[in-house]
């Protein structure tokens, strides 16, 4: 999976350009995902990620390359590191999202490995995007208690322990003038609303990644370019 993901950054960056109606050589947006099984769309059909809804809202005027995904189902942040150490991305991204942790808590990893970790991808995600924080966008954990699934678990814990998660991934990023998008509290309401949920009963269905979509649609209305 991970030669897969750098064949297509190899890819994108070869068709990186496109010829202007004047003949001249335009260099077009590009942006970049980092991430677990909500970056890599889990039990959705390919293109109903929420990158890719983001993608076809963005790319109406054809001047974006389509998203570049590190990501992979079950994938703590130490396994999101070695990935993309890896892969040799460059630094020259427009957008970069980073969506990652929940790997972290459901494995009952430490705490302290998640608070040095997330810091490290996250200043990883800011070099990606030309050094500029204001290029990065940070998603909340979705509280997977609010599915099928995690009412088996029968514990609320999960709730408290991915706020916590979340609680300090906003610090960090308010520290360091990157933005948190919380679509958390469309996750929980995956219960009442079962089209939020993908038929495997545990991760966002199609419809739940739209609206993670609009919210970073509106967020990126003031995106550097």
């Amino acid at each position: 999976m991970l030669l897969k993901c750098i064949f297509r950054i190899i890819v994108f960056q070869v068709f990186s350009f496109f010829i202007a109606p004047n003949g001249s050589a335009q260099e077009l947006s590009k942006f970049l995902c980092l991430g677990d099984s909500y970056t890599y769309g889990e039990s959705v059909a390919n293109g109903e990620q929420f990158y890719a809804q983001l993608y076809d809202s963005l790319n109406n005027d054809d001047t974006w390359v389509e998203p570049i995904t590190i990501a992979q189902t079950g994938w703590r942040t130490d396994d999101l590191f070695n990935a993309i150490s890896e892969a040799k991305l460059d630094y020259n991204y427009d957008f970069v999202t980073l969506l990652i942790g929940v790997n972290n808590q459901y494995q009952g990893r430490p705490f302290s490995q998640y608070e040095k970790e997330f810091i490290t991808l996250l200043d990883s995600a800011i070099l990606f995007a030309q050094s500029d924080p204001k290029k990065v966008f940070v998603l909340s954990i979705p509280d997977y208690y609010f599915t099928p699934f995690g009412q088996e678990q029968k514990s609320e814990r999960v709730s408290e322990e991915i706020d916590g998660y979340n609680a300090y991934a906003k610090s960090v990023c308010d520290s360091h003038n990157v933005t948190f998008i919380d679509i958390t509290p469309i996750s929980r309401r995956g219960i009442q609303e079962p089209e939020l949920v993908a038929e495997d009963g545990l991760h966002p269905s199609g419809s739940q990644y739209k609206l993670w979509a609009e919210k970073l649609l509106i967020e990126m209305g003031s995106l550097p370019r």
